[in-house]
């Protein structure tokens, strides 16, 4: 009986569902080593001002039937380390896309580069996706298509703030959660890799035409407002106009020597886990124009 009971405790305590999980350890932690920048210094409103609201650390951002609203920095940067903290909203957000990405599609519409962490909208019961993205010189419009990776998470973002980022560098882009990697995008050739300045931005947008369910389920504003927080900005590289000689973070121990082994196996546990969608296995796609898969 004793046995049963301790058993039981166990079981209430150490739950096994995939919000409580525990990650093993990358053994570097790229977050550590940029500090924090005031939102102020780093960014500007670049729509839904109204939608937009700052109290102490953190930056609430909304989304209703009228608007949604974005934020974006004021320096272009050619590579760094780009994270924030972010924390979700719980219940019915079908629809709604909640955003942390480098793009310069201002600057060259249509012809763009992006490289997007993006939580897609899910309903009571169905973990949040998280879709990661790169474009290069294209959204999809002429004749570029994306190169999606979606996981779910190994805890529930609406409980806390939790830190994603993307490095970006010459070679390969990576994207952290937590510190954790949970994918790396290698440079192979010019065509499929962005190599232009981009700025960095975060939204929350109404994307019911595609990001639940394949547009299947939309957005409810019965459940309006749409909320995301974002803190903790880090933004450490070099900008449009650096010098030649400027590097941006690394992304492992070592430098240019790519991920440690023991942030690859942290990697090949998100992977194994984690990973619901990769766009490299998916027989609807033309792989001729994705050379890398």
């Amino acid at each position: 009986m004793a046995l049963s009971l301790i058993l039981l405790a166990l079981l209430v305590l150490c739950p096994s569902s995939g919000h409580s999980q525990r990650s093993p350890s990358p053994g570097y932690y790229p977050s550590s080593r940029v500090p924090t920048s005031p939102f102020d210094r780093e960014f500007r409103t670049l729509w839904g001002s109204q939608h937009q609201r700052r109290e102490q650390d953190v930056v609430t951002l909304w989304l209703d039937k009228s608007t949604g609203s974005g934020f974006k920095s004021i320096r272009p940067y050619r590579s760094g380390y780009f994270g924030a903290s972010i924390k979700l909203q719980p219940g019915f957000t079908a629809g709604v896309d909640t955003s942390l990405y480098l793009s310069n599609n201002q600057e060259h519409p249509g012809d763009h580069d992006e490289v997007d962490i993006e939580f897609l909208g899910t309903t009571p019961g169905k973990p949040y996706s998280l879709q990661t993205n790169v474009f290069a010189r294209g959204s999809g419009d002429r004749n570029v298509i994306g190169r999606e990776m979606k996981f779910t998470l190994w805890f529930d973002p609406t409980q806390d703030f939790h830190h994603y980022a993307i490095l970006w560098n010459p070679n390969q882009i990576v994207f952290f959660v937590d510190d954790v990697p949970i994918r790396t995008y290698n440079r192979k050739n010019e065509a499929t890799f962005p190599t232009r300045p981009m700025w960095v931005y975060g939204s929350i947008w109404d994307a019911s035409d595609w990001a639940t369910e394949n547009g299947r389920i939309k957005a409810d504003y019965r459940y309006q407002p749409f909320v995301a927080k974002y803190k903790n900005f880090k933004l450490a590289g070099c900008t449009a106009d650096s010098s030649s000689s400027c590097r941006p973070p690394s992304p492992a121990p070592f430098r240019n020597q790519g991920l440690s082994r023991q942030q690859m196996a942290a990697m090949t546990w998100a992977q194994r886990n984690f990973l619901v969608y990769n766009y490299c296995h998916d027989p609807k796609r033309d792989h001729t124009q994705t050379p890398e898969c």
